[in-house]
């Protein structure tokens, strides 16, 4: 059987980094602390001033107590089209850590007017105190680009600063 995942391209690359900086929203995926059980909630997303996905998350949600248990996540972006098989239409899913960025931490002023711009109608509840933003550290991306269009990339494809450790 010929291997189905093609060599990673810059249209590839480009491909991938469009489709984050693009999204408003993404899948979240978790492991549900009390049962191990994957977990999946939609979320709203903005990218970083690096072009990574960031979210906010409320401290009340399910997702969040997750991540506080775990930060090991999945995100998944890209939407199908109006019309045509969902399964041609180009989704990247990445998997990383997630970072919380609490009110009154250093970044948390740039970073939230940034999310803000991308989402204008989070200013409603961004400065409860129960929110906080969340930042993915990607540690491995899978790209579909479309029928018979699949890819593996690593964090340097997506312009992603290196992870510290």
């Amino acid at each position: 059987m010929t291997d189905p995942i093609r060599p990673t391209d810059d249209e590839a690359r480009a491909l991938a980094r469009s489709l984050i900086l693009n999204a408003r929203f993404a899948a979240l995926g978790v492991i549900e602390p009390a049962t191990g059980a994957p977990m999946v909630t939609r979320i709203g997303i903005a990218p970083d001033a690096n072009g990574m996905p960031m979210a906010l998350v409320s401290d009340l949600s399910q997702h969040t107590r997750a991540l506080k248990a775990n930060v090991a996540c999945s995100l998944l972006v890209g939407e199908p089209g109006a019309r045509g098989d969902p399964l041609t239409h180009p989704r990247l899913t990445l998997q990383g850590r997630a970072a919380f960025v609490r009110h009154g931490d250093a970044e948390h002023e740039r970073l939230a007017a940034q999310y803000l711009h991308h989402q204008p109608k989070a200013k409603l509840y961004i400065g409860f105190a129960d929110f906080s933003l969340l930042r993915v550290t990607a540690e491995a991306a899978y790209l579909n680009g479309g029928f018979g269009k699949a890819f593996v990339l690593t964090p340097a494809d997506l312009g992603a600063p290196p992870a510290v450790a």
